[in-house]
Protein backbone atom coordinates (compact mmCIF):
# COMPACT_ATOMS: atom_id res chain seq x y z
CA UNK A 1 0.00 0.00 0.00
CA UNK A 2 1.67 3.28 -1.04
CA UNK A 3 1.08 6.38 0.99
CA UNK A 4 -0.79 9.63 0.48
CA UNK A 5 0.98 11.49 -1.69
CA UNK A 6 0.76 15.03 -0.17
CA UNK A 7 2.05 16.70 -3.93
CA UNK A 8 -1.49 15.03 -5.23
CA UNK A 9 -3.60 15.98 -2.63
CA UNK A 10 -2.26 19.69 -3.18
CA UNK A 11 -2.52 19.94 -6.74
CA UNK A 12 -6.29 17.95 -6.71
CA UNK A 13 -7.22 19.91 -3.59
CA UNK A 14 -6.50 23.16 -5.75
CA UNK A 15 -8.35 22.18 -7.91
CA UNK A 16 -11.02 20.83 -6.41
CA UNK A 17 -10.93 24.52 -4.17
CA UNK A 18 -11.49 25.56 -7.82
CA UNK A 19 -14.43 24.13 -8.71
CA UNK A 20 -15.98 25.21 -5.53
CA UNK A 21 -15.14 28.70 -5.60
CA UNK A 22 -16.96 29.29 -8.91
CA UNK A 23 -19.65 27.09 -8.31
CA UNK A 24 -19.81 29.22 -5.29
CA UNK A 25 -19.66 32.56 -6.67
CA UNK A 26 -22.16 31.57 -9.58
CA UNK A 27 -24.53 30.37 -6.72
CA UNK A 28 -23.96 33.72 -4.68
CA UNK A 29 -24.24 36.20 -7.19
CA UNK A 30 -26.19 35.28 -10.30
CA UNK A 31 -28.47 32.51 -8.74
CA UNK A 32 -29.35 33.48 -5.17
CA UNK A 33 -27.69 37.05 -4.81
CA UNK A 34 -30.72 39.54 -4.49
CA UNK A 35 -32.85 36.54 -2.17
CA UNK A 36 -29.39 36.39 0.06
CA UNK A 37 -29.23 40.10 0.35
CA UNK A 38 -33.18 40.73 0.66
CA UNK A 39 -32.90 38.00 3.32
CA UNK A 40 -29.75 39.50 5.23
CA UNK A 41 -31.55 42.78 4.73
CA UNK A 42 -34.63 41.79 6.53
CA UNK A 43 -32.69 40.14 9.19
CA UNK A 44 -30.69 43.36 9.65
CA UNK A 45 -27.64 41.75 9.07
CA UNK A 46 -25.07 43.69 6.77
CA UNK A 47 -24.46 42.64 3.53
CA UNK A 48 -21.17 40.11 3.05
CA UNK A 49 -18.27 41.74 2.53
CA UNK A 50 -14.89 41.91 0.90
CA UNK A 51 -12.94 40.99 3.85
CA UNK A 52 -15.64 37.59 4.44
CA UNK A 53 -15.44 36.82 0.93
CA UNK A 54 -12.02 36.40 1.44
CA UNK A 55 -12.52 34.21 4.05
CA UNK A 56 -14.86 32.28 1.72
CA UNK A 57 -12.61 31.90 -1.12
CA UNK A 58 -9.90 30.72 1.39
CA UNK A 59 -11.60 28.45 3.03
CA UNK A 60 -13.43 26.44 -0.15
CA UNK A 61 -9.59 26.16 -1.65
CA UNK A 62 -8.96 24.59 2.30
CA UNK A 63 -12.14 22.46 1.61
CA UNK A 64 -10.72 21.22 -1.57
CA UNK A 65 -7.55 20.39 -0.31
CA UNK A 66 -9.43 18.22 3.04
CA UNK A 67 -11.56 16.51 0.43
CA UNK A 68 -8.95 14.93 -2.01
CA UNK A 69 -7.12 13.94 1.21
CA UNK A 70 -10.36 12.23 2.50
CA UNK A 71 -10.41 10.95 -0.69
CA UNK A 72 -6.70 9.48 -0.38
CA UNK A 73 -7.31 8.19 3.04
CA UNK A 74 -10.05 6.12 1.58
CA UNK A 75 -8.95 4.80 -1.43
CA UNK A 76 -7.06 1.31 0.05
CA UNK A 77 -10.78 0.52 1.71
CA UNK A 78 -12.78 1.71 -1.34
CA UNK A 79 -10.47 1.42 -4.18
CA UNK A 80 -9.52 4.14 -6.66
CA UNK A 81 -12.20 6.00 -8.70
CA UNK A 82 -15.53 7.70 -8.82
CA UNK A 83 -17.59 5.74 -6.33
CA UNK A 84 -14.33 6.39 -3.69
CA UNK A 85 -14.84 10.50 -4.67
CA UNK A 86 -18.79 10.44 -4.52
CA UNK A 87 -18.41 8.59 -0.72
CA UNK A 88 -15.25 11.57 -0.08
CA UNK A 89 -17.73 14.56 -1.33
CA UNK A 90 -20.42 13.34 0.24
CA UNK A 91 -18.68 13.00 3.59
CA UNK A 92 -17.30 16.33 3.53
CA UNK A 93 -20.84 17.89 2.52
CA UNK A 94 -22.74 16.51 5.48
CA UNK A 95 -20.16 17.70 7.58
CA UNK A 96 -19.10 21.46 5.91
CA UNK A 97 -22.56 21.93 3.77
CA UNK A 98 -25.70 19.83 5.66
CA UNK A 99 -24.91 20.43 9.08
CA UNK A 100 -23.82 24.04 9.50
CA UNK A 101 -27.09 25.58 7.36
CA UNK A 102 -29.63 23.19 9.98
CA UNK A 103 -28.15 25.69 12.35
CA UNK A 104 -28.40 28.52 10.04
CA UNK A 105 -31.84 27.40 9.92
CA UNK A 106 -32.84 26.40 13.45
CA UNK A 107 -31.63 29.83 14.76
CA UNK A 108 -33.35 31.56 12.15
CA UNK A 109 -30.28 33.44 10.05
CA UNK A 110 -31.57 31.74 6.98
CA UNK A 111 -34.77 30.96 5.44
CA UNK A 112 -35.77 27.28 5.02
CA UNK A 113 -36.34 28.04 1.16
CA UNK A 114 -32.43 29.23 0.37
CA UNK A 115 -30.47 26.82 2.87
CA UNK A 116 -33.04 23.49 1.01
CA UNK A 117 -31.36 24.67 -2.32
CA UNK A 118 -28.59 25.90 -1.47
CA UNK A 119 -27.48 22.70 -0.11
CA UNK A 120 -28.54 20.96 -2.42
CA UNK A 121 -26.49 22.67 -4.76
CA UNK A 122 -23.76 22.40 -2.33
CA UNK A 123 -24.11 18.13 -2.88
CA UNK A 124 -24.12 18.48 -6.82
CA UNK A 125 -20.91 21.03 -5.93
CA UNK A 126 -19.24 18.52 -3.54
CA UNK A 127 -19.22 15.56 -6.16
CA UNK A 128 -18.26 17.34 -9.15
CA UNK A 129 -15.29 18.76 -6.77
CA UNK A 130 -14.02 15.50 -5.43
CA UNK A 131 -14.94 13.65 -8.51
CA UNK A 132 -12.34 16.45 -10.62
CA UNK A 133 -9.97 15.99 -7.46
CA UNK A 134 -9.73 12.43 -7.36
CA UNK A 135 -9.26 12.32 -10.66
CA UNK A 136 -6.34 14.28 -10.28
CA UNK A 137 -5.13 12.96 -7.19
CA UNK A 138 -2.57 10.15 -7.75
CA UNK A 139 -0.62 7.58 -5.19
CA UNK A 140 3.22 7.99 -4.35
Amino acid sequence: MAGISMKGVIGGGLLAGLVINISETILNVPVMGAQMEASLAERNLPAVGGGAIGVFVLGSFIIGIVLVWLYAAIRPRLGPGPKTAVVAGVLVWFLAYLWPQVGLTAMGFMPAELVVFSVVWGLVEMILAALIGGRIYKEA
